[in-house]
């Protein structure tokens, strides 16, 4: 298996990250800014009907949070140390949603009194802590969705609620004051099926109506989340294939009566402007006669790889070693057993790989740096160089 970099980068885009690569010790990530400007161009002319609203645990970059308030991207927020951050590089409150579910009620009021006032919920506890410390506000209730078997890194389960709960939830918004604003949902991350939005959008349309038919309550929003995928091994269609399905879909559904549509992307806005790179610490067989080199790098799971659990996220990877390959396993450098990050799905690299040699780890702009640990085995966080 060989990567061929003009798959995943332009010439001159790849040339700018390597020159930028070639100064620093490895293990480290070198972001395109250039790209992710892109990115969002790109997507904002896909779906003009849309708001954007970057989900910042992609990567929380404040260089990246810089370029997206600039070209007028809003932001999905779920932490108060993610709000500190964004109202940190002069984003207005009104641009902001708290879009975690799972939130204290102190955490509430503190989003509250910064100006916040569109929060999401999927349960009852919830909803009642939002109705007391943040009177008065827009609320979005997030569904289950079912799509999620065909995603990559799939979310179902932990967030959202039954389409029952749903309706019961958006009365009980009005009754305790809340804005009933919306639906929300999530058809999981990287998802590769389109279809995933088709049945979803459906039942969104049902809710809408029932809830304006039955309780007089008209919903104004639908957050469709992210999901779009970034550029890995395992191919997908391009954006514009997704966006001209989706607005279908949403057409079909509503028709002219079309409600305010949010997307929420992360990966697709950031994960290809970034090339993690790393470097072969060791190689080694397990056996004379075994058949499987083994190569271990300076990078893994605890150190920005955390999305190759159960072998989720196929990376590609490129190396400027060539000549006849081999299947190989290839693991992080910590003392821990599960710091494998690819054993089933044999990638093949150089027999001529040595100790000393870059890997470079393409689409790694997303839940990366984010993901990484702070102390494992006393290895610092994953540097980053945003160029």
């Amino acid at each position: 298996m060989t990567t061929d970099i003009e798959d995943y980068y332009l010439p001159e885009t790849f040339a700018r990250i390597k020159a930028e690569a070639d100064k620093h010790e490895t293990p480290f990530l070198v972001v395109d800014t250039q790209t992710v400007g892109q990115c969002y161009d790109e997507l904002t002319e896909a779906f003009p009907v849309a708001k954007v609203y970057y989900a910042v645990k992609a990567n929380p970059a404040p260089q990246l949070i810089s370029l997206l308030k600039d070209k007028g991207s809003n932001f999905d927020i779920a932490s108060i140390y993610e709000l500190d951050r964004v109202l940190g590089e002069g984003v207005s409150p009104d641009r902001l949603s708290y879009g975690n579910t799972i939130k204290k009620s102190k955490d509430i009021r503190y989003f509250y009194e910064k100006g916040v006032r569109l929060f999401a919920t999927d349960s009852e506890a919830d909803l009642r802590n939002i109705a007391k410390a943040a009177p008065g506000s827009k609320i979005y209730v997030r569904l289950l969705t079912e799509g999620t078997h065909t995603a990559d890194w799939p979310l179902s389960r932990k967030f959202g609620c039954s389409n029952d709960m749903a309706l019961d939830l958006i009365i009980l918004a009005r009754d305790l004051g809340l804005e009933p604003y919306g639906i929300s949902f999530h058809v999981g991350s990287q998802q590769r099926d389109i279809g995933a939005w088709d049945s979803t959008i459906a039942k969104v349309k049902s809710l809408f109506d029932r809830l304006s038919d039955e309780d007089n309550i008209k919903l104004k929003m639908i957050n469709m989340g992210g999901g779009f995928p970034g550029n890995y091994v395992m191919r997908t269609h391009d954006l514009k294939t997704y966006a001209e399905e989706i607005t279908r879909f949403l057409e079909e559904d509503f028709g002219d009566d079309m409600p305010e549509i949010i997307l929420e992307p992360g990966r697709s806005m950031v994960a290809n402007a970034g090339i993690l790179v790393s470097e072969v610490v060791l190689t080694s067989r397990k056996s004379r006669t075994s058949l499987h080199r083994w190569i271990y790098v300076d990078v893994g799971k605890f150190s920005g790889l955390i999305e190759t659990m159960d072998e989720a996220l196929k990376y590609p990877l490129y190396t400027e070693k060539n000549g006849e390959v081999e299947e190989v396993i290839i693991a992080g450098p910590t003392c821990d057993s599960a710091d494998i990050m690819y054993e089933d799905y044999k990638y093949e690299l150089p027999l001529n790989l040595a100790i000393g040699d870059r890997l470079y780890w393409f689409t790694t702009g997303a839940y990366t740096t984010s993901y990484s640990a702070i102390e494992f085995n006393g290895f610092p966080p994953l540097k980053a160089y945003y160029i």
